[in-house]
């Protein structure tokens, strides 16, 4: 059985994707994703919750407030990467569970029960076209 708290937002971006597979999104477009982070965990907290949805939305804002109305070649921390669908949620990610309050992660043993252990980020191209990443804890 796993418990999980899902909460959602949304980027607009520019970047270019190298390599001919990708035809004319080689050259430079703006994309708008649908991001959904999804928190997961073995078991609920004492208090019956994976984790406050507020915060979880407010960690997901910020985290995405670096990436919205950017051109994503210009960041140094995607220089030489492919900023493919695939690649920018495992940003998303990461940069979720570098928010994380301490104690928030982890298996009964190390911090108590309803410790999470997945973030799993999908971003939406459009209705039909989705990829994501599952980063464990």
């Amino acid at each position: 059985m796993t418990f999980s708290v899902t909460v959602s937002d949304h980027i607009m971006i520019a970047h270019s994707l190298r390599g001919e597979q990708f035809g004319p999104a080689q050259g430079l477009h703006g994309a708008t994703f649908a991001v959904e982070a999804t928190f997961v965990s073995p078991e609920v907290k004492p208090d019956g919750t994976v984790i406050d949805m507020t915060a979880a939305a407010a960690a997901l804002q910020q985290v995405l407030s670096g990436l919205n109305y950017r051109n994503l070649d210009e960041l140094p921390e995607f220089e030489g990467i492919n900023t493919t669908t695939e690649i920018l949620a495992r940003y998303i990610a990461d940069g979720l569970a570098d928010q994380l309050a301490p104690g928030e992660t982890g298996t009964e043993g190390a911090t108590g029960p309803g410790g999470l252990t997945a973030i799993e980020v999908v971003l939406h191209e459009s209705p039909s076209a989705r990829a994501g990443y599952v980063r464990k804890l």
